[in-house]
């Protein structure tokens, strides 16, 4: 496995408690983001190190997330149905920065949008979906701090699906040890990727898509 781990425990002294940023394990170059799926879709990604097959369908919205702990909530530890499977995906920076580029909110914030009407124009032009919900610990208590995901369609999701990938990893083996462990009660012992928060260095996009680094009270619909 390419993911690199570290204690839970210790992981949750080095990330900051509140404010909306992008939290992922990442490199100088690269970024993890996860999606979970059904056996058949995530055999065909890793086989091929891209999406496609009978059961993957471009016709449709994809999400990602960059955060582990986010899509163990929404997985339920790869326990949900159709969510069996996690994959691990590396992205190059560069990706993902046109990914973010290319987001609209779901709903509208007066924060961000000059008006209502600037938000549809965006919800048109645009085919990424941007949600900032909250983040989760491992049995899925709700924390202060946001995390965001990411749903592609049209184009964007087909360059995503087959181009833009640097490598396609199943970390569901190491999942289900996770989720052993807290079974068990011990929770000391849990591991979770190395996570870190990532300055992208662009106060325009930061401002557009809701990037801060403190606390604040935009709250939208748990949706996916």
């Amino acid at each position: 496995m390419k993911i690199a781990t570290h204690n839970y425990e210790l992981a949750q002294k080095l990330l900051p408690g509140s404010g909306q940023q992008i939290i992922a394990q990442h490199t100088e170059e690269e970024l993890v983001v996860y999606q979970a799926y059904r056996t058949s879709i995530a055999d065909y990604a890793v086989a091929n190190q891209k999406f496609g097959g009978p059961d993957f369908s471009y016709n449709r919205m994809s999400w990602i997330k960059p955060n582990f702990l986010w899509m163990m909530y929404r997985s339920g530890w790869a326990e949900k149905e159709n969510q069996e499977r996690v994959l691990a995906i590396w992205l190059k920076k560069t990706e993902f920065l046109n990914i973010l580029a290319n987001a609209a909110f779901t709903s509208y914030n007066p924060e961000v949008h000059a008006s209502r009407q600037d938000w549809e124009k965006s919800l048109k032009e645009k085919e990424v979906r941007l949600q900032w919900d909250p983040d989760h610990d491992p049995f899925g208590k709700k924390r202060t701090r946001r995390a965001i995901q990411l749903g592609l369609k049209g184009t964007l999701l087909q360059h995503y699906g087959t181009t833009a990938i640097n490598l396609i990893e199943d970390i569901t083996p190491f999942v289900k040890a996770q989720k052993s462990l807290l079974d068990r009660g011990r929770t000391g012992e849990l591991l979770v990727p190395v996570e870190k928060v990532w300055k992208i260095n662009d106060p325009v996009l930061e401002a557009k898509t809701g990037i801060n680094h403190e606390h604040n009270h935009i709250v939208q619909a748990d949706r996916h």
